[in-house]
C-alpha cells in the first residue's frame, strides 16, 4: 500500500512550466491582419468613389434639367419681347389706347443736329 499512498500524496506542481510565444506565428498573424486591413481600406475607398460618382452624376442630371427649363423660359421671353416690339402692335396700341393719330406724308419733320464749333486756339483765350 505504500505505492498507492505515495501516488496519492505526491503533488505535482506545474507552475514552473512557462509557455513561450511563437514569434514566427505572431509575425504571420500580424502580416495577415495588415493585408486584411489594406483590403478593407481599398474596398472602402472604392465604395466611396462610386458613391461620389453617383451623387455627382445625379447632380449633373439635375443641372441639365434646370438648364433646359431655363433655356425654354428664355426662348419664351425672347418671343414675348419680339411680339411686344412688333411695329403693328405698337401702332395699334398708340392709336387705340393713347389716342394718337397716324402721321400723314407731309407731317414728318427732320431735325438737323447742330455740331458745336471746335475749341478756339489758345492765343484767343484770355488769361486771368
Amino acid at each position: 500500500m505504500d505505492a498507492v499512498e505515495y501516488a496519492l500524496r505526491k503533488v505535482v506542481r506545474n507552475n514552473p512550466i512557462v509557455r513561450e510565444v511563437d514569434e514566427v506565428r505572431q509575425r504571420e498573424l500580424w502580416q495577415w491582419v495588415c493585408v486584411g486591413l489594406v483590403l478593407v481600406l481599398v474596398l472602402l475607398f472604392s465604395a466611396w468613389q462610386r458613391s461620389e460618382l453617383l451623387r455627382h452624376g445625379y447632380g449633373i442630371q439635375d443641372l441639365q434639367q434646370k438648364r433646359a427649363q431655363e433655356a425654354e423660359t428664355a426662348r419664351h421671353l425672347r418671343l414675348k419681347i419680339e411680339q411686344l416690339r412688333a411695329p403693328r402692335r405698337v401702332e395699334v396700341y398708340a392709336t387705340t389706347r393713347l389716342n394718337l393719330i397716324r402721321p400723314g406724308q407731309g407731317d414728318a419733320i427732320v431735325i438737323e443736329r447742330v455740331t458745336p464749333p471746335g475749341r478756339p486756339a489758345s492765343s484767343v483765350v484770355a488769361a486771368r
